[in-house]
């Protein structure tokens, strides 16, 4: 079974990205699996906490977590045209230390999906994820993409996905994406 860990990058709980990405989880295409983590819990980076007290527990479950499956999707908000500083946060933490950073990030296969309340979705955002991505060394899924508009029109009071045509896309986006991360198992 394909394993994909998916993480949405904001902390608010009714968070239009969490939303998309509890839509994701229910329409993985059949052989695949798609685990929820958070990055709540995850303190800001400082470099003498990390001397002093080692990896956050927080930051060691979800290092091991995306080290154990077989790709990665990022859900990201888009703030201020780029990507949300708690999730960068969270992936500085999760390169450290540097000498355990490719166990858990090199060759991952990784995909980049996202809401905004805004009109251009979230383009910007995704495209600042790409220098960190290539740095880390993981391997980005280009093959489509996926940045919802207007997300308060296309989610319900609940924070259910309501509009048909972006779940038809967002199934076909995690199909080309799952496809993606099976030829590393082969």
């Amino acid at each position: 079974m394909t394993k994909i860990v998916g993480i949405a990058g904001s902390l608010r709980t009714a968070s239009f990205n969490a939303a998309l990405l509890r839509t994701a989880a229910t329409l993985m295409p059949q052989g695949t699996r798609l685990e929820i983590a958070s990055i709540k819990g995850i303190p800001l980076y400082d470099g003498d906490v990390e001397d002093a007290e080692g990896i956050p527990p927080t930051v060691t479950a979800l290092k091991d977590r995306i080290a154990a499956a077989d790709g990665l999707l990022l859900v990201t908000p888009e703030y201020n045209n780029s990507m949300p500083g708690v999730f960068k946060n969270a992936l500085d933490w999760l390169s450290r230390p540097p000498a355990d950073s490719a166990r858990v990030f090199a060759n991952r296969r990784v995909a980049l999906i996202g809401a905004s309340p805004g009109g251009f979705g979230t383009i910007l955002a995704q495209n600042a994820w790409l220098p960190v991505l290539r740095t880390l060394g993981m391997q980005p899924w280009f093959n489509d993409r996926l940045m919802v508009a207007r997300a308060g029109s296309v989610f319900n009071e609940q924070g259910d996905l309501a509009d048909e045509k972006i779940r038809a896309q967002l199934q076909q986006f995690l199909q080309g994406f799952c496809r993606f991360c099976e030829v590393v198992k082969r």
